[in-house]
């Protein structure tokens, strides 16, 4: 049996709590002394002292996973499912690689959406300069020609990406579970053009730049004894807050920051933008929207920033467990009657489908999907 290097640091002090409960009153102050050490101790912080490198593969091949012909992710030499707890014990690195096992299914989404559902990926804005951040959506060729019909698709919140409704369910059930991709060859062999909005996509990540600090040597007329002194204390400062972040980080870790894409830094702004600069612009004369979880609150906004221009263009509304609140978003009493015409939103539900499920919210009718869905 293996023992970690943070069970080690912390088996005296377990032991020394287990002899002072088992004493009298007059442990009590030890007791006290005891639970504030260990309330200083940083057990995640400890755990990762024990972690493998955070390296993981960039490919689902050299994750040696595939999706099979009935798109389920399988082990190439095994043929199982993923497993999560990869590395039992080690909760922050499984969690690690299942993110990054996510990023490339992200992106295997993406090459599907072109190739197999033969969408053109459209960058926005669509005036960035060459250096600014950037994101980008899918659209049929005729998504902005086709005269009858044209299909908007909105996903939810959390990781999942243009394309996606449900990273867990990519991973753990198949694709036509967890992807759009289903609704979109569907809703073009039914003669629709199709929009795959992309509302997570807002911000872009880059390292955050190193801090030079000039040696005060440098640019001082102070006496040199006392620059030695000061730049002696200068480096036995840097020497301390190495060691500390060499154990606040010890895997050094990147420090990113956020770069947001401008006028597309929320999922709310992403419709909007995607709604002024491209919906508006189709020849659909009927468009339908599919929004889920979240993007069912980023279609209310929506509404309540273009009302006029929505109801002039769209025809139906199929939410999927949408989150949206009518008196949190403050909609008006004209945008709420027309959702009442207009949209149904299918919630989680152990009813036969299409049941009505009662809402507390004067709203849209609620009715069952018959089975558990993912935000």
């Amino acid at each position: 049996m293996s023992i970690s290097l943070s069970s080690l640091i912390l088996l005296p002090i377990w032991i020394s709590m287990a002899q002072i409960l088992q004493g009298g009153p007059d442990e009590k102050e030890k007791t006290t002394a005891l639970k504030d050490l260990l309330s200083r101790i940083d057990l995640d912080e400890l755990m990762k002292k024990d972690e493998p490198p955070l390296d993981f593969p960039d490919t689902l091949e050299g994750f040696e996973y595939a999706f099979n012909e009935k798109g389920q992710l399988r082990h190439i030499k095994t043929g199982e499912p993923f497993v999560f707890n990869y590395r039992e014990d080690l909760h922050r690195w499984n969690q690690k690689r299942y993110e990054a096992l996510g990023e490339i299914i992200t992106k295997y989404v993406y090459e599907l959406l072109e190739k197999d559902c033969n969408l053109k990926k459209i960058s926005i804005p669509v005036d960035a300069t060459e250096s600014e951040p950037k994101s980008f959506i899918f659209m049929s060729e005729d998504a902005l020609t086709n005269p009858q019909k044209l299909m908007v698709l909105i996903h939810g919140s959390g990781v999942v990406r243009a394309g996606q409704w449900a990273r867990r369910l990519i991973i753990n059930e198949d694709l036509d579970s967890g992807t759009q991709i289903p609704f979109i060859k569907r809703a073009m062999d039914e003669g629709y053009g199709v929009i795959v909005l992309n509302p997570n996509e807002n911000y872009i990540e880059v390292e955050k730049p190193k801090i030079h600090v000039q040696s005060s040597s440098d640019s001082s007329d102070e006496p040199a004894e006392k620059r030695e002194r000061k730049d002696k204390v200068s480096k036995e400062i840097k020497k301390r807050r190495d060691f500390y972040e060499k154990y606040r980080n010890p895997q050094r870790e990147k420090e990113t920051m956020q770069l947001y894409i401008r006028e597309n830094g929320s999922p709310e702004e992403h419709a909007v933008y995607v709604w002024d600069h491209f919906i508006t612009q189709s020849a659909a004369e009927n468009v339908f929207f599919v929004a889920h979880s979240y993007g069912g609150l980023a279609f209310v906004e929506l509404m309540i920033q273009r009302e006029a221009d929505v109801k002039s263009k769209v025809t139906a509304v199929a939410l999927t467990d949408s989150v949206h609140n009518v008196w949190h978003q403050e909609a008006g009493k004209t945008i709420r009657e027309w959702m009442r015409e207009n949209c149904c939103n299918w919630v989680s539900s152990s009813e036969p489908l299409d049941t009505s499920v009662e809402s507390m919210l004067p709203d849209c009718p609620r009715v069952s999907a018959a089975c558990r869905t993912e935000r």
